[in-house]
């Protein structure tokens, strides 16, 4: 059974994704999300870890994990219902040895025995800027990046978030718009880059 399968199926059966939205899966979140993942992007470094927060059925972190065999994700998932879904998931989808599913809320993740950060984050539809960043950018590395899938009002949330970013050492942020001639909608990236050194 491939992924389009289990969310049609068992991810619609456990309320992971609405019934309206099967006839269109692909277009509008499964690749949606797989152009960002993109190596033409580079967005997502060649043998990095990635952290999908928020997980929820797996978008994009599945998505990311199956265009991508160069990568390893960690779901964060804190509902349990979600996260036996991602764990039945990876197994399915033949994903264990690259991808593993982390029961928790992703503020209570840094510090924690095990937890060693990761180079990218992400999360889709999760939370505005302004939340958003730190929860996220905490789990990352120093010089990681969070790349934060987002609706047409994404410009007006970086604008709204610049003080929060800042105090999250972000150095960078520009906001992207991706996959012409593959969806439309065209997906809406928020790049927030961390220094290096911190």
């Amino acid at each position: 059974m491939g992924y389009a399968d289990l969310l049609a199926g068992p991810g619609t059966e456990r309320g992971l994704i609405g019934p309206r939205e099967i006839p269109r899966l692909w277009d509008r979140h499964i690749l949606n999300c797989a152009v960002v993942a993109d190596p033409v992007t580079g967005l997502i470094p060649s043998g990095c870890v990635v952290a999908d927060v928020g997980s929820g059925a797996g978008l994009p972190g599945l998505v990311w994990a199956l265009a991508r065999p160069d990568i390893s994700v960690v779901l964060v998932e804190p509902l349990l219902r979600r996260a036996t879904f991602l764990t039945e998931a990876i197994i399915e989808l033949e994903l264990t040895a690259r991808v593993q599913v982390v029961r928790a809320r992703a503020e209570d993740l840094p510090g924690t025995p095990g937890w060693a950060g990761v180079d990218v984050v992400t999360a889709r539809a999760v939370a505005p800027m302004e939340k958003l960043v730190g929860w996220t950018l905490p789990l990352t590395r120093p010089g990681g990046t969070l790349l934060a899938l987002k609706g047409a009002s994404a410009q007006e949330e970086v604008d709204g978030a610049r003080a929060v970013l800042a105090a999250a050492g972000v150095v960078e942020v520009e906001v992207l718009t991706l996959g012409a001639g593959v969806v439309d909608p065209l997906t809406t990236v928020v790049v927030a880059r961390t220094s290096p050194a911190q």
